[in-house]
């Protein structure tokens, strides 16, 4: 299966019905969390997504007729979802208890039924019509898509069969070394500069911030100055998914095997001083992006091991010593080669395969 994800380009009403479908979602999923509480208070049992729709049908749509105005899906996946979180909660490790969700903060609502692309770039919704995209879609059969909201902006998502097709290598293997001041090294002599997005809107996050802060709580103008930071914040994630994309397609498409290292990103970030430009690479999704993409284009990856020393080893002569952060070329005591010390990182982890 694949997924897309694209912006929807509505009209006024058209936005208007897609916020009444999360807010109806949201509701279905506060009235089902606020049950369950309530009832594990009292017999130590927590009731599943069926019991809580069906209890949803007789005491809540009742009394409140505007959950007619929407598709039931709306509310039915949110109890779902609900359900899904409680389980999440019970067994993956550090992870919270479910929240109540707020308006305006990850807006979003799912839809079956008779779904249909049409004309490239129009897709047909149950209870909402004909909406256009601004990107094409792919000609297949949507059995179910999520509408979410960010920063004022709609999109929709959606999986659909795909048949992987390998495509032509360039190069047999490279090694790629990814850090910070470059985000990519490559064992051919290829660099990617890292455009440290965040970085170079932290001034401008910090001052929609603090206009954000000096606005009256609940007023329009706060409404306002939430929007513009929200908007900022989306183009910095913008900007650093287009280059890991980029790159990941370039890499996989082609080389016929690819070699990264197993970073400890987690254990990385403790790092205070450099946590920030840390996240800001993204190495997590750099690696996440890249193995999906090999199964596409018929590539291999192979993950170096966590504690591969790849930057101490001397890729001339293979003689290993330490290499502080602060040197940036690689001089080896033995043969006196001398290189850049990521580019000598890429070639051991490029040698690493054949081993």
């Amino acid at each position: 299966m694949q997924s897309i994800k694209t912006k929807l380009k509505v009209n006024n009403y058209q936005k208007t019905i897609l916020a009444k479908h999360a807010g109806v979602a949201r509701h279905a999923y506060n009235w089902g969390l606020a049950a369950c509480i309530k009832e594990y208070e009292e017999t130590k049992k927590r009731p599943s997504a069926i019991t809580l729709h069906k209890r949803l049908v007789a005491e809540v749509k009742s009394i409140n007729p505007w959950y007619y105005e929407v598709s039931k899906c709306a509310p039915q996946q949110a109890l779902r979802d609900l359900e899904r979180a409680f389980k999440n909660f019970l067994t993956i490790p550090n992870r919270g208890f479910p929240v109540f969700k707020k308006k305006g903060r990850k807006d979003s609502f799912y839809l079956e039924g008779s779904i249909k692309i049409i004309q490239g770039n129009y897709i047909q919704l149950p209870r909402i019509g004909v909406v256009k995209t601004y990107e094409i879609l792919p000609n297949c059969k949507v059995k179910n898509v999520r509408i979410s909201k960010r920063a004022d902006s709609w999109y929709i998502s959606f999986k659909y069969n795909f048949e992987p097709y390998p495509t032509e290598k360039v190069g047999e293997t490279i090694g790629v070394d990814i850090g910070i001041n470059t985000l990519a090294t490559c064992s051919d002599g290829s660099k990617f500069a890292n455009v440290k997005a965040y970085s170079q809107a932290k001034k401008r996050l910090v001052r929609h911030q603090r206009a954000v802060s000096k606005k009256v709580i609940g007023s329009k103008n706060r409404r306002k100055a939430v929007k513009k930071l929200a908007k900022l914040h989306k183009k910095v994630a913008d900007i650093r998914a287009d280059v890991l994309h980029k790159l990941t397609t370039w890499l996989a498409k082609n080389h016929s095997t690819i070699v990264i290292e197993d970073l400890n990103v987690s254990g990385m970030l403790k790092n205070h001083k450099l946590a920030s430009a840390i996240a800001d690479c993204g190495f997590y999704e750099f690696k996440r992006q890249l193995t999906y993409k090999c199964e596409w284009y018929g590539s291999e990856l192979v993950i170096a091991d966590r504690y591969y020393p790849s930057s101490q080893i001397c890729s001339n002569c293979g003689h290993q010593q330490k290499m502080p952060l602060h040197l940036r070329t690689y001089e080896c005591s033995e043969c006196g080669f001398e290189v850049d010390r990521d580019f000598n990182a890429a070639i051991n982890l490029k040698n690493y395969a054949y081993q």
